[in-house]
């Protein structure tokens, strides 16, 4: 006959054990993956991460940026391509409805010369290679074959240059799928980092942020800052007009900028074009070191170029930080990175 005993109940010390390896498990899921298990983050050090996520975030922001240039001008070029090519078949067209035409008139006169039949088989450009059979023709159908054959060789290139390209776009869009991506990847990591503060750490994460950019964004002392002059001035103008405009990534305003969003559009107010991306930007105009800079220069950042903004004076820059800011001004010496060198536009 079976025996009916009780389960053995765990013991105390193996229920602690499981308590503590549980609070140890979800400590570890709530915390960065650097963090050691059960160890939870202060706030500084969160912040300090987040700030280097959002650093991260802006350099791959800036590769977007790019690629999201490149496709438009390749899709801007291929549809010119495309264009050409359409009109090109309705010359090339009208060019053998002319020479039909000859035949036509030849045939009425006589019958169609063996020669203008080649021709008017799937081939012409065949018939041209056969330089014997030229003398068979009068000089109007010579002339009218050599310009089909020219039309039809450019129609062939045109061809060519339109695949090549769109063989570039699909690349390029690959390309800008995969910098969204890592931006969006960043940003929800910085966001996971945030989301391990306690509600007191993220209020005042928060205040921090709200006093920076509010002490940011009033005008800075200009009185001793070399004159802004001419197109730069009036971009410095156009610029400090959105400040307090929050950053967004791949934004190019006016409702929201990134860096090298705000630069473009604030130069454009003023009637210049520049570059869209902040690299493309440092190889445009005048370099400048910091002694020789004046107020609404292109100042860069970081030894990869990811960061501009516009000289303020003072040692002061106008600019679209990072993600959770606005624009503001802030010191040269504060961005983050290293100042690399100015450019006069």
């Amino acid at each position: 006959m079976a025996s009916h005993r009780r389960p053995k109940q765990p013991s105390r010390t193996r229920v602690t054990v499981l308590t503590t390896a549980a609070a140890a498990a979800v400590a570890l899921s709530a915390n960065a993956a650097d963090a050691a298990p059960g160890e939870k983050l202060g706030k500084d050090e969160v912040k300090a991460k987040v700030d280097k996520l959002y650093e991260q975030a802006e350099q791959a922001t800036e590769k977007y940026n790019g690629a999201k240039e490149k496709q438009q001008k390749l899709q801007k070029e291929i549809s010119a391509i495309q264009d050409s090519v359409a009109r090109g078949q309705q010359e090339l067209n009208k060019l053998r409805e002319g020479l039909g035409s000859l035949a036509t008139a030849q045939y009425r006169s006589g019958g169609i010369d063996a020669s203008v039949q080649l021709f008017l088989s799937s081939d012409p450009d065949d018939f041209l290679d056969k330089a014997s059979t030229l003398d068979q023709l009068s000089g109007q159908q010579v002339e009218a074959l050599e310009k089909i054959q020219d039309k039809q060789r450019e129609l062939a290139q045109e061809r060519a240059e339109a695949t090549e390209k769109l063989k570039d776009l699909a690349a390029t869009r690959t390309e800008l799928g995969e910098k969204k991506e890592e931006v969006q990847g960043k940003l929800a990591e910085a966001q996971k980092l945030l989301n391990t503060l306690t509600a007191k750490e993220k209020a005042a994460l928060d205040a921090e942020q709200q006093r920076a950019d509010r002490s940011s964004t009033e005008r800075v002392d200009l009185k001793d800052a070399p004159p802004a002059s001419g197109r730069a001035g009036a971009a410095f103008s156009a610029a400090q007009s959105q400040i307090g405009k929050p950053y967004v990534y791949g934004a190019t305003g006016p409702s929201s900028f990134d860096c090298s969003g705000l630069t473009s559009w604030a130069y454009a107010q003023a009637g210049v074009s520049i570059p869209r991306t902040s690299e493309a930007q440092s190889g445009i105009g005048t370099r400048l070191t910091r002694s020789q800079l004046q107020v609404g220069d292109l100042v860069f950042f970081f030894n990869d170029l990811h960061h501009v903004g516009l000289y303020a004076g003072n040692g002061q820059v106008l600019h679209a930080p990072r993600t959770g800011t606005v624009v503001r001004y802030e010191s040269m010496d504060t961005i983050g990175g290293p100042f690399m060198f100015g450019v006069r536009v």
